[in-house]
C-alpha cells in the first residue's frame, strides 16, 4: 500500500519528472531490480523484509561505485531512530528522509541526491553529523546486533510505552506475534520485563 502511494506521488512523470523503473518488496527483488534497470536514484527502506536495507546496500555496492553509471540510495523509512540512519549511511546512502516528508519534498531530495548531494530530514542530520565528526563513533552494539529488524522495531515501541495491542496495529501483526517477539528480546538480552528493556532502550538512546 505503501509503495502504490509512493509510486502515486511521484510516478506522475510529466509533473515530476521522476519516472519509476521498478518496485521491490524484499531485499532480493530489490537487489535484482537495482541490478537489472540501474535506476539513478533508489528510495530505499531501512527496514525491508530479507535482511533490510543495509544488506541492499552491501549487495548493491559495486553499482553505487561505478564512475560512469553510479546508483545513488536515499533512504526512506518510518524510523528517525539514530543507529538505522547512521547504519544506511556508512552502508553508502546519500540520504535519509522519514515518511512524514510530502512529496513535492520527496521529488526535490531525488534530484538532489540524483546530483549527488546528501539529503538529510532536518533533524537526522545532527545524528550524521554526532557520528562522523566524532573520532570516538560508537561501536557496534553486540547486544542489539542480535536482534532482527522486527524485533528492534517491537523493542523501540515497547520502550516508548505502547500496549501490545497498539504495536500489533502498527505493525500489522498479531498479538501474539508481539509477544513473542517481546520473549524473543528479553531472552537475547537477558532481561526481566519490560521495565529493564524500557531502561536498555533509553540507555542506548533507541526511544
Amino acid at each position: 500500500m505503501f509503495r502504490t502511494g509512493v509510486q502515486a506521488e511521484i510516478g506522475r512523470t510529466a509533473i515530476t519528472g521522476v519516472e519509476v523503473v521498478g518496485e521491490a518488496a524484499d531485499v532480493d527483488q530489490a537487489v535484482t531490480v537495482i541490478t537489472t534497470t540501474r535506476p539513478e536514484v533508489v528510495l530505499l527502506d531501512v527496514h525491508l523484509p530479507g535482511g533490510g536495507g543495509v544488506e541492499v546496500l552491501r549487495r548493491c555496492a559495486p553499482l553505487m561505485s561505478d564512475a560512469e553509471r553510479p546508483v545513488r540510495f536515499l533512504a526512506l523509512s518510518v524510523s528517525d531512530a539514530a543507529e538505522d540512519v547512521i547504519g544506511v549511511i556508512r552502508g553508502g546512502a546519500r540520504g535519509y528522509v522519514t515518511k512524514t516528508i510530502t512529496g513535492t519534498d520527496l521529488v526535490d531530495s531525488i534530484f538532489r541526491v540524483q546530483d549527488g548531494d546528501a539529503v538529510f530530514s532536518p533533524r537526522l542530520a545532527g545524528f550524521v553529523l554526532d557520528a562522523f565528526a566524532s573520532t570516538d563513533a560508537p561501536p557496534v552494539d553486540e547486544d542489539l546486533d542480535r536482534l532482527t529488524q522486527r524485533e528492534r522495531e517491537v523493542l523501540r515501541l515497547i520502550a516508548r510505552g505502547y500496549a501490545y495491542k497498539e504495536i500489533a496495529k502498527q505493525l500489522f501483526i498479531s498479538v501474539k506475534t508481539v509477544e513473542s517477539h517481546v520473549s524473543a528480546v528479553l531472552r537475547k538480552l537477558q532481561l526481566s520485563n519490560r521495565h529493564e528493556l524500557t531502561r536498555w532502550a533509553t540507555a542506548r538512546r533507541l526511544v
